[in-house]
């Protein structure tokens, strides 16, 4: 090396060059000394966390650094978008959410950050469907048997969910509006316990997760109805979607976004959606995706990303305001 001055245009130039050279790895730049959190809006052993947890040590080989998992529960995601919104622009603080994201602007008036100005979509991990179950004492053996009986019956055949709001309490207002059909929701303070009372017999229906009812499904306590995705679960390939057992235009899917503080900057946005695009093409990741009858999301264009949260944005939100749906 050298030990000759260097002059103040030289060093000006070699400053600017290695900016350039730092700048797409900015996350990496400090990655000796720091980590990427990954804020969960869901407690531990939900369906958010676990697709966390699933990513995370891909994402952290993709960028050289520790990926950690920080779970902050409670307001429907609220706290833990409100904490990244806040967090410094420089990739080292990240949301993994659910698909309340897109619920929130419309059942919650005064969020504490904006969903559309506050994030920088990276973009969404998967695609999960959920299943409309019953009892296995419930009359209905379809989805047609259940729409005649709810049109003879209005406002008698109840559903359960996880909350008011929750993305069961939508699925169940969606089918109502599609099948024309009044049922009668019942709110539960958790999947949990909802689950548990359909088994129970307490309440015939249920709009459940399908990694969480198959056992049950296989067993024969539950009876799946229909999957609510446009095409049918790779775990359950006799179950018909929504539109095969005659309810149509109606789809409900579950996802995970993957979004960064808005002002972080475009290279560093670009490392971090290689790092998610690496985890969700790795093979172990994309097997256990699909054992939970997931798919991955595979388009990581941003300006799609946003397109898609958009849509859903609008959907739920003419939805909510239908239905006059409300969080308490």
């Amino acid at each position: 090396m050298s030990n000759h001055p260097v002059s103040r245009p030289r060093r000006q130039a070699l400053g600017a060059g290695v900016a350039a050279l730092v700048a797409p790895g900015l996350v990496l730049a400090q990655g000796a000394a720091r980590t990427v959190s990954l804020v969960v809006s869901y407690p531990p052993g939900g369906g958010a966390d676990l697709v966390a947890r699933l990513i995370a040590p891909v994402m952290a080989r993709s960028l050289g650094q520790a990926v950690i998992v920080d779970n902050r529960p409670g307001g429907s995601g609220q706290i833990a978008a409100a904490l990244v919104a806040r967090a410094a622009p420089d990739g080292s603080t990240l949301l993994l959410d659910a698909s309340s994201f897109a619920v929130n602007p419309s059942l919650f008036p005064k969020l504490p950050y904006d969903s559309q100005k506050d994030f920088a979509p990276l973009g969404v991990v998967a695609l999960f469907p959920n299943v409309l179950v019953c009892t296995s004492a419930f009359a209905a053996r379809s989805v047609r048997d259940l729409v005649r009986m709810a049109k003879a019956t209005p406002g008698k055949i109840a559903y359960a969910s996880s909350g008011n709001g929750s993305a069961q309490h939508l699925a169940g207002a969606l089918f109502e509006r599609r099948a024309g059909v009044d049922l009668v929701h019942v709110p539960y303070r958790g999947g949990g316990p909802a689950l548990n009372d359909v088994i129970g017999g307490q309440v015939p229906l249920f709009f459940a997760n399908v990694a969480s009812s198959l056992g049950h499904i296989e067993s024969g306590r539950l009876r799946p109805l229909a999957v609510t995705a446009r095409v049918r679960a790779r775990a359950l390939p006799q179950v018909p979607t929504m539109e095969e057992a005659g309810v149509p235009g109606y789809e409900v899917l579950e996802w995970n976004p993957l979004l960064a503080p808005a002002a972080t900057p475009a290279p560093v946005q670009a490392r971090l959606r290689a790092a998610l695009h690496a985890a969700v093409s790795d093979p172990e990741v994309l097997a256990r995706i699909r054992a939970l009858s997931g798919e991955p999301f595979t388009d990581d264009d941003p300006a799609k990303v946003a397109a898609f949260l958009q849509r859903q944005r609008e959907q739920w939100g003419t939805l909510v305001r239908e239905r006059h749906i409300t969080a308490g």
